[in-house]
Formats: C-alpha cells, sequence, structure tokens
C-alpha cells in the first residue's frame, strides 16, 4: 500500500485527487473508492493509505482506500 493526502475532494461531484507521499504524480479518487472502503466523509489534507488499480481506460486510480 502507499501512502498519502487528499489533494481535494468533491463529493458533489464524486470524485478528488490523492498526492502521494513520495512526489509521484497525483492518483484519481472516486466517491465509489470511499464508499467501498466504509469512510462517510473524507476531507482535503487527511492522510491515506491506497492501492493503485489501472482501469479499462489505462488510467490510474486509488483503490483499497483506508484512513492513515
Amino acid at each position: 500500500m502507499a501512502n498519502g493526502t487528499v489533494k481535494w475532494f468533491n463529493s458533489t461531484k464524486g470524485f478528488g485527487f490523492i498526492q502521494p507521499e513520495h512526489g509521484s504524480k497525483d492518483i484519481f479518487l472516486h466517491i465509489s473508492a470511499v464508499e467501498r472502503a466504509g469512510i462517510s466523509r473524507i476531507e482535503d489534507g487527511q492522510a491515506v493509505t491506497f492501492d493503485v488499480e489501472s482501469g479499462r481506460d489505462g488510467r490510474e486510480s486509488a483503490s483499497n482506500l483506508a484512513l492513515a
């Protein structure tokens, strides 16, 4: 699992981005990953752990999200 910080998350639009701890490119975060983790509210600046998965379109997104 990787560590990072929620850069921003818009609950109305249902997505945001995580800034990985080691400075690689930002990772897309979809509301479905937040809901699957059982997290009711996620805020900008919050520390998280996550895995990275590639979607059908080849873009990377966060999965297996957990609050750190």
